[in-house]
């Protein structure tokens, strides 16, 4: 099954509020956003508000080793669940492509699950990841 937008924002928003006779079409929630820790009120008028995010960046994946995969692996990677979160669209702008030697998210608290999250997209698929994002993970969780 493809994870799609409307997965993501049900799995992890608040209070959904669905299209008239649809159960997949998100139409408003609430997200807290474990980016910023900010609670956002998100209506599908601004879908940009609330992005989803690669925690670890698909361009991270083709220089780690991804561009020599299949289609099929890559597509894999670009769905999977654990590597997919909505987010603060500023928040998720200001990562770009970044690792978590160059991008942590603002709100400390969650920094360490950050790093874990994208910990365990590395393994899942034999993905190394650079020496100074291995030493920020890390440092985020107090290694």
């Amino acid at each position: 099954m493809e994870i799609t937008r409307n997965d993501l924002l049900a799995r992890d928003g608040k209070d959904i509020e669905r299209k008239a006779g649809s159960d997949c079409v998100v139409m408003s929630m609430t997200l807290q956003d474990p980016y910023t820790g900010e609670s956002i009120d998100w209506r599908k008028q601004q879908a940009t508000e609330v992005q989803i995010d690669h925690v670890m960046p698909l361009s991270y994946n083709w220089q780690m080793g991804a561009a020599r995969w299949n289609e099929s692996k890559r597509e894999q990677i670009a769905n999977d669940p654990l590597n997919l979160i909505p987010v603060d669209g500023p928040a998720n702008n200001a990562k770009r492509d970044s690792g978590p030697a160059s991008w942590l998210p603002p709100y400390k608290p969650v920094r360490c699950s950050y790093a874990v999250r994208f910990a365990q997209v590395s393994l899942k698929y034999e993905l190394p990841v650079t020496e100074a994002d291995k030493k920020a993970m890390l440092t985020q969780c107090g290694g």
